[in-house]
């Protein structure tokens, strides 16, 4: 095992960390590697599906296809970040990273589950404001404040990720330079840090509590609303439309910031590795994979337009 170490006044600090694998045996670590692997190349071309059709069909120029394009760039920069690092450690079983690309590792990492919440929060807004107030939608979520409305999403997350990466950074690391998981987190380095903690684990719940709890109150009102109109429908065939549009984001939502929550604000005296591991797989690899499949490719419009395009290129 390769150890950087540095000697400052008696104490051990840690300059380079060693990530876990997904298993012990080279089979296990193969299989899963090769598993992830696909659902790593499935969630890229779903997303780029997505991303292509919505750029090139006019008819799909609306602020629904604009904030999909958007979670789909997302989610390919997400699934990106963990993944493919974490395949090659574990089929080459070279694990060390460095505290820099340790800390790089956690600033996308956070930025982009930050925008994640932030841009499924938005997209419940623009389900809401297109059925319960269809008249009104041109007006309320014309391009201008789509455009706003992502670059605020950014902007936000960029501040979260700084504060993340620079306060778990500020700690000293002296008791082992094992990270608990396949990839740089907070949490993780939260319990091999030998620092005071606390305004860590303060930052953790104040977030959790005022964008994650903030934004997933939003959405379920948002939802709330959105079933109460929708069970005024008339027609059957419009119900069962509604209804399939936004249960599965109800489902995505709940997924994602659930096993997030239990990860980051789970008492680390009751840790269990491999829990945490499966739980980070469900709020960083699942949800870039689920969303081209249950927001996109199940619906008519974007089915026909690759249809039209596939017939265009052959």
């Amino acid at each position: 095992m390769k150890l950087q170490l540095q000697t400052i006044v008696n104490s051990t600090i840690i300059t380079e960390f060693r990530l876990e694998v997904f298993a012990e045996t080279w089979e296990h670590r193969l299989l899963l590697s090769m598993l992830f692997l696909l659902i790593y190349l499935g969630s890229l071309l779903g997303n780029l599906i997505i991303i292509m059709v919505t750029t090139i069909d006019q008819n799909l120029h609306t602020p629904m296809y604009f904030f999909l394009r958007n979670l789909s760039i997302l989610d390919m920069c997400y699934v990106s970040v963990t993944v493919p690092n974490a395949c090659v450690n574990s089929l080459t079983d070279n694990r060390d990273i460095s505290l820099p690309g340790c800390a790089v590792q956690i600033f996308l990492v956070i930025i982009c589950a930050s925008l994640e919440t932030l841009f499924l929060t938005v997209m419940a807004q623009d389900r809401y404001v297109a059925i319960c107030q269809p008249l009104l939608y041109p007006v309320i979520m014309n391009h201008q404040v789509c455009v706003h409305m992502t670059l605020a999403s950014l902007l936000l997350g960029l501040v979260v990720a700084g504060l993340y990466t620079g306060k778990t950074f500020q700690l000293s690391f002296c008791r082992s330079n094992v990270v608990p998981q396949f990839f740089c987190d907070v949490p993780s380095l939260l319990r091999i840090s030998c620092s005071d903690t606390f305004n860590n684990k303060l930052l953790i719940l104040l977030s959790a509590i005022i964008i994650s709890g903030s934004c997933f109150i939003f959405i379920v009102i948002s939802y709330v609303h959105i079933f109460s109109t929708v069970l005024k429908f008339p027609v059957k065939e419009e119900r069962g439309k509604a209804f399939s549009t936004c249960v599965p984001h109800i489902i995505v939502v709940s997924v994602f910031l659930s096993s997030a929550a239990y990860v980051y604000l789970r008492p680390p005296v009751i840790s269990d590795v491999v829990q945490d591991m499966i739980m980070s797989v469900l709020y960083t690899i699942i949800p870039p994979f689920l969303n081209p499949i249950i927001y996109s490719l199940r619906n008519k419009q974007i089915k026909e337009a690759v249809r039209k395009i596939m017939l265009r290129i052959f």
